[in-house]
């Protein structure tokens, strides 16, 4: 909604998305600072898990602050990531899929996984939402601990790589890096690192997301597949589960798209999500 209401100008698309955030905000929990990821408000079940892939969801609260001039959007936004600043990297920049907390009293109970091989692993998937998030929601705050957070996944990441540029689908599952891929973590980190480039000045960043999206265009898309309109195959949605092992997902297509419109067509990006800085 906040891209088409960006692209068109019709505000029906900007009422939604603020119905949106304010929908999302229900969800904060004010002991722990944090949005919760899963169940519904009155299922005590998850009420105080967290997962990596919400802080994508913050840039919906910043655009809501933004439009309605109420402060309490991007408040939140921000005590979120500063919670899962907190509680998620390692000191090696690795991060767990989930952590949990006493919804309760707010109290940290410790990591915890679902689509990550454990507590103590690193799921790739959720390593890129994390690159791209800090990054997003620093450019929105000027924070300069939330740029320091996403080059800190970053360098993690990227050192975790195997030289085929193709994201295993858990950088430190026993197998790694020799073991199926996710091409969906390879298209979300590119963009990350695109941005990141862009946020640090550090060429290098953008180096690394290039040499992604090349491995993503030369072995990853389905060019002779007659099964699935897709453009991206390789893509792991659940391995513990056995759920979509190396599959086409449309978030591949989607954040494939956006690289190589961040890449070649960035004047337009800019205009569907908003790269400013404050």
């Amino acid at each position: 909604m906040v891209t088409a209401w960006r692209l068109t100008g019709d505000d029906a698309w900007r009422t939604g998305a603020i119905r949106a955030a304010s929908s999302l905000i229900k969800r904060y929990n004010p002991q722990g600072r944090f949005i919760r990821a899963w169940g519904a408000l009155n299922d005590p079940g998850n009420a105080g898990r967290v997962i990596m892939d919400t802080m994508m969801n913050l840039d919906l609260l910043a655009f809501a602050s933004g439009q309605t001039g109420d402060g309490k959007y991007l408040d939140i936004a921000v005590e979120h990531a500063r919670t899962t600043q907190r509680n998620f990297p390692r000191a090696d920049g690795s991060t767990p899929h989930v952590y949990d907390f006493d919804p309760a009293s707010g109290a940290p109970l410790g990591p915890g996984t679902v689509q990550g091989y454990s507590p103590a692993s690193c799921w790739s998937r959720g390593q890129a939402w994390g690159i791209y998030g800090f990054t997003t929601i620093y450019r929105r705050t000027g924070h300069r601990e939330f740029l320091t957070t996403a080059r800190k996944l970053a360098d993690f990441a990227l050192g975790a790589l195997s030289p085929d540029h193709l994201p295993v689908w858990d950088y430190l599952a026993p197998q790694a890096p020799h073991d199926i891929k996710d091409a969906s973590a390879g298209a979300v980190m590119a963009c990350g690192l695109l941005d990141l480039a862009r946020a640090t000045g550090e060429p290098r960043y953008r180096e690394e997301a290039l040499k992604l999206l090349t491995a993503l265009s030369e072995t990853c898309l389905t060019r002779k597949s007659t099964r699935a309109d897709a453009v991206v195959a390789r893509c792991t949605r659940n391995r513990p589960s056995e759920d979509g092992i190396e599959i086409s997902l449309p978030y591949a297509d989607y954040y494939l798209l956006e690289g190589i419109l961040r890449v070649l067509r960035p004047d337009d990006i800019d205009r569907a999500i908003d790269l400013s800085t404050v």
